[in-house]
């Protein structure tokens, strides 16, 4: 109770209605009805929310807290004019102290005081959640165009949630009320992004734009220095791959291939043509990953002018970048010391789990299949016969069991090669190659910084008190944790279980013009071009896009014209994992903020899911049945993605349970055998 008195006492009826106003502005860039209640209480109530923390931070702790006692001072001499001192104890850019000046100029704020600056991250939050909803339509609206439809598309209500919940992710939003670089940065990068995805639109970037581009990428920079692994080798690859996409080279008939010299001399010179592999996620399998890295690889290798002519602003940022790095001596500004680049692989085996315990709504659509099997077991034991509860419809196509070429003269390695890939001999070696990598990686790899046994303020160090460092047996049980958390999480990347298997025509419009895997057969070639027919997309001229005064309400799934629950390309969840391992395996610290953007980028790439599509037949007998209850659930589940609304809830959940730790559960650090106060008797809370 004496919170919601603090929040009443804090917040003034001037603040509500200049936050309803702020959220009629941000609805308004997504939708010509910036009155209609959906969009404009979303981003209300991240604002609500949001100042709501703000003012219990303020009452509870006002003066600056932990990494703030470094932050607000060195803002606060900014914001006196004097640019060239610095705090060497701060190992950060100053592009947060910049917008901080520039934000207190803009709104005529005469002090620079904690709560100020603190303030300054309320925006940031309401910004982030506004470009966070502009980067998931438009990556709707480049699947839409390469589907070859080039018509205006309206921002989705699965674009529009999705935001809202990235704004809500907790150990984003909990750093929204203190002044901490972890909102601005996010925020620069999410514009960086947007302007990438335009970027990749049929038409072609201006100079204006790559000049953009280049100041963008230098301003994320400014923020942090690990930006660099963002806003250049994800983006910049991400470029990489549309020019190859696009070269669009004559089509030529797939001959009958005798040896595996003839196979693997076609399809190279196929690949430098730009006939990349580069299938929808769900469609991939492990040797899809490799022949994809390898087909845009050589693609770009000898294309190198038309890649250059897209990519130079991310190569421009990267030298730059390099160049700063040699001025400076190092990455990090101030104290080197405890900041020294090294190798530690062990955080791609925490990303999982970190990614399962905030994404588990998200997860549920992978983990129900897992529900069935003994619902079919029962079935068989009771009826004689398996329910027809299956998440992996077949097509016809993919029922009947194809017809091979007549193999008697080919080759025996081609033939044993061929049949390696096409029977994915190879993945149950696979699976134990990486338990086996995670075992020696735990081995031999597992680095305890001394920060985190040092401060029992963060959570993390609780973390690794009840299981790292409990026993080395421990240790290696966590394995298989993380292996479970990483097939769930990927394969809800890929659009929760495959709907299709791997060799089934898929639904993704053109995506049968990147799929060009040497081993595949030429039926089940014939059979996704057959099925999924390429529509050109124009490589000039003025491009369409999303329409924001079109839209009158949000796009629902159930529209013909979403692209809401599209898998994302293997080459840009491959990329994703890259920019991930490079920006967390150079960092010797376990630290959850470093995994905000990580998460950001793969909540943004996750798509829609469908639970009507995913259970058609259950979903055609709730409808027709007279009892409300199911037939509500999927009619609403053929529309919205149901799990939005449980991540929104557990979201709410976690943020008032650390910020309850945070404002009621204080603490001191005190001598254990004298009990002497430390730290000269300062308050101590707990955080992420």
């Amino acid at each position: 109770m004496e919170a919601i008195q603090v929040v009443r006492d804090s917040i003034t009826f001037r603040e509500l209605f200049l936050g309803l106003v702020a959220a009629g502005l941000l609805a308004r860039v997504i939708s010509s009805r910036p009155t209609e209640a959906t969009k404009v209480g979303g981003f209300f109530f991240v604002f609500v929310f949001a100042r709501s923390w703000l003012a219990l931070v303020d009452h509870h702790v006002p003066e600056p807290y932990l990494d703030e006692f470094f932050h607000i001072p060195q803002a606060q001499v900014y914001c006196d004019g004097r640019y060239l001192e610095w705090d060497d104890k701060i190992t950060t850019p100053p592009g947060l102290y910049l917008l901080s000046v520039a934000y207190h100029k803009l709104f005529r704020i005469a002090e620079c005081t904690a709560h100020s600056l603190r303030s300054y991250n309320l925006l940031a939050t309401l910004l982030t959640s506004l470009f966070a909803a502009i980067c998931r339509n438009q990556i709707e609206a480049r699947t839409a165009e390469r589907d070859g439809n080039l018509a205006a598309q309206a921002f989705s209500l699965y674009s529009y949630h999705t935001a809202l919940n990235i704004a809500l992710f907790p150990v984003l939003f909990f750093f929204s009320a203190l002044y901490y670089t972890d909102v601005a940065s996010t925020l620069l990068v999410l514009v960086a992004y947007a302007n990438h995805l335009r970027r990749v639109a049929p038409e072609a970037p201006g100079l204006l734009n790559s000049i953009w581009t280049v100041a963008l990428g230098i301003g994320a920079l400014f923020m942090r220095q690990t930006n660099v692994f963002w806003v250049v080798v994800y983006m910049g690859g991400l470029e990489v791959v549309h020019v190859v996409r696009s070269l669009h080279p004559e089509s030529v008939k797939t001959p009958r291939f005798l040896t595996l010299a003839e196979n693997v001399l076609f399809y190279a010179r196929r690949y430098a043509e730009g006939y990349v592999h580069d299938p929808p996620l769900h469609m991939a399998w492990p040797d899809d990953w490799f022949f994809c890295l390898l087909s845009i690889a050589i693609a770009a290798v000898c294309n190198p002018v038309k890649v250059l002519r897209q990519v130079w602003p991310h190569v421009t940022v990267l030298i730059l970048f390099a160049g700063f790095v040699v001025w400076n001596g190092g990455v990090v500004l101030g104290d080197k010391s405890n900041h020294v680049a090294t190798i530690h692989l062990a955080q791609m085996l925490y990303i999982w789990p970190f990614f399962a315990f905030f994404s588990a709504p998200l997860l549920i659509p992978s983990l129900l299949p897992l529900v069935e099997i003994p619902t079919r077991i029962i079935s068989r034991l009771i009826y004689g016969t398996a329910a027809n509860t299956s998440s992996f419809p077949l097509t016809e196509a993919s029922k009947s069991k194809p017809t091979r070429p007549d193999t008697t003269r080919q080759s025996l390695a081609f033939r044993m090669v061929d049949l390696f890939f096409l029977t994915k001999i190879y993945y149950i070696p696979y699976l134990v190659g990486t338990l086996v990598l995670s075992l020696a990686i735990v081995k031999y790899n597992t680095i305890i910084h001394p920060f985190t046994l040092a401060d029992n303020r963060h959570y993390m160090f609780y973390i690794f008190r009840y299981t790292i460092l409990h026993s080395i047996r421990r240790r290696y049980w966590l394995v298989a944790a993380y292996t479970l958390s990483r097939l769930l999480v990927w394969t809800r990347l890929a659009g929760s279980l495959r709907q299709q298997t791997p060799f089934t025509p898929s639904s993704t419009g053109s995506s049968a013009r990147y799929i060009n895997h040497p081993f595949l057969s030429r039926e089940m070639q014939a059979a996704y071009t057959s099925a999924t027919v390429a529509k050109p997309v124009p490589t000039s001229g003025k491009t369409t896009y999303p329409n924001v005064n079109a839209a009158v309400v949000l796009g629902t799934l159930d529209e013909p014209n979403s692209h809401s629950t599209a898998a994302p390309s293997t080459s840009t969840a491959l990329l994703w994992l890259l920019a991930t391992s490079l920006s967390l395996v150079t960092a010797p610290l376990v630290e959850p903020r470093y995994f905000i953007l990580p998460w950001v980028f793969y909540r943004l790439l996750v798509p829609a899911w469908s639970l009507a599509r995913q259970y058609p037949s259950a979903a055609a007998a709730a409808e027709s049945t007279a009892i409300p209850s199911p037939k509500w659930v999927y009619s609403v589940g053929r529309r919205v993605d149901l799990t939005l609304a449980l991540e929104t809830v557990w979201f709410v959940a976690i943020n008032l349970g650390t910020m309850y730790m945070f404002v009621s559960r204080p603490f001191y650090w005190k001598n254990a055998s004298t009990g002497e106060m430390l730290d000269g008797g300062r308050v101590q809370r707990f955080m992420w």
